[in-house]
């Protein structure tokens, strides 16, 4: 009798199990249910009512509720009908990526590009122009807020900004709650302990992820470019500095210290990478060939512009210049070299090489090629694509659209705001504003700030 009674409870709490599977017990869960339907949409896995029960395992009921109170927030609406199957023509939801914007903006040593998106991570709008990052911190805060402002208003049919991706020269990495720590902009004058971060996120009212160029760079070309959105990919920035960008299992890399993927300190022959296949190790070695008279080409252009630069060895290369064709080639090896135990250790999917020298002919991508054919496993490189980036200058900004949108919409955050109808209301980032603000009010305290009536124009140092 024993047995029957416990055999009898069993099957009761079984029964109860399955009439509760796909009912949220608790708030927490009733989270997590409109994070998991929104997200299926959002990222295009699921669309129709069907198949938002089938991959999110929540019953008709349950996905019913969840998805009118997402379109009552604002972040769902209904679509096209689909294709009839036997029955009614299902309903298609559709998110709804223009509720609000992301900013982003890469930063490089001469210069500056900024971009509006949405929340799809499509780039809308771009603009590059010349900036002198020696201008320091506060210059570039006041321009890249003008710069946002400005496209803001031309793309007002976007909603309020959600959040801004910001790309960095050289290795990033978190310091404190939401500052960052950058060595490349530390060794300038006036970016020395100035909260950039902090001042961006008060001046433009919303959260600030920040990466490095590079991994910007790749997760644009991961979602967008020649990563195809497939799991793995490396890529390789060809400039003065060798750097790679990493996505594994569809994750981009960082490191501890936001420092992952400097290659050119690779050891090759006790030279590093850079000095041996760097831009100017290029421009370097094209000035020697046209000074000792081996490149022809070289030597019109040296007489003609008094110097030589990496450009006018890639420009040699595809006229056929047997020297400019030997360097770019010897150039391409080294790197291969360096890339092939990193293929080894990640077996991508893809290798992308960008930047201006990876574009100028295929002297150099067939010389990385052959090395890396060479000199990794088989079963690494048997369908290995060795490419040149799709993206170009644009790859930055739309990864960075793309970085901000896959953490705003990221589980554990999505579920603090969601409710709330936008992450301007997430408890934390109301928490960090109160912190920016007092950060920005102790440093404009420790700083002679300057007249009124001579306000520092932008690109200005006036001020510190």
């Amino acid at each position: 009798m024993a047995d029957k009674r416990d055999n009898s409870g069993l099957r009761a709490a079984a029964r109860s199990a399955a009439r509760n599977v796909g009912r949220p017990r608790t708030t927490e869960s009733g989270y997590a249910s409109l994070s998991t339907l929104l997200n299926l949409v959002r990222t295009g896995v699921a669309t129709t009512r069907q198949e938002l029960e089938r991959h999110s395992e929540l019953g008709r009921a349950v996905v019913s509720d969840r998805l009118s109170t997402l379109v009552k927030l604002g972040l769902l609406e209904e679509g096209r009908l689909g294709e009839a199957a036997g029955g009614r023509a299902p309903r298609h939801m559709q998110f709804r990526a223009a509720t609000g914007s992301v900013e982003v903006a890469v930063i490089d040593r001469s210069s500056i590009a900024a971009g509006i998106a949405d929340l799809s991570g499509s780039l809308l709008m771009e603009h590059h122009e010349a900036f002198d990052i020696t201008a320091g911190g506060e210059a570039l805060v006041e321009r890249l807020t003008t710069l946002f402002e400005w496209m803001r208003n031309e793309r007002s049919e976007l909603g309020s900004v959600w959040g801004i991706g910001l790309a960095l020269p050289g290795p990033v990495a978190q310091s404190g709650e939401f500052g960052i720590s950058s060595p490349v902009l530390q060794a300038i004058e006036g970016w020395t302990d100035y909260p950039f971060v902090e001042n961006l996120m008060v001046r433009n009212r919303a959260p600030v992820w920040v990466r490095s160029v590079i991994q910007m760079m790749t997760a644009g070309e991961h979602f967008a470019g020649a990563g195809g959105n497939r799991g793995n990919l490396i890529l390789v920035k060809l400039g003065r500095s060798l750097s790679a960008g990493v996505v594994a299992d569809g994750k981009l890399l960082r490191g501890a210290e936001g420092a992952s993927g400097l290659i050119g300190y690779t050891r090759l022959d006790d030279e590093s990478l850079d000095s041996l296949a760097g831009s100017d190790a290029i421009a370097a070695a094209g000035m020697q060939g046209a000074q000792d008279a081996q490149s022809p080409f070289l030597q019109s252009v040296l007489m003609k512009n008094g110097t030589i630069d990496e450009s006018d060895v890639g420009h040699g290369a595809q006229f056929g210049d047997a020297y400019c064709i030997e360097l770019l080639t010897r150039c391409g090896r080294l790197i291969g070299e360096a890339l092939a135990p990193l293929a080894n250790l990640l077996n991508p999917d893809v290798i992308a090489l960008g930047g201006a020298m990876a574009h100028a002919g295929d002297t150099i991508l067939a010389a990385v090629r052959e090395a890396v054919y060479r000199q990794a496993h088989p079963l690494v490189t048997r369908n290995l694509k060795i490419v040149t980036s799709q993206m170009g200058g644009t790859s930055g900004l739309v990864g960075a659209a793309h970085v901000v949108t896959e953490e705003i919409f990221a589980p554990r955050f999505l579920q603090g705001w969601i409710l709330q109808g936008s992450p301007l209301r997430h408890p934390e980032f109301a928490n960090h504003v109160d912190q920016a603000h007092s950060t920005v009010a102790v440093r404009s305290r420790e700083t002679v700030s300057p007249p009124p009536d001579r306000r520092p124009m932008a690109g200005s140092t006036a001020g510190k």
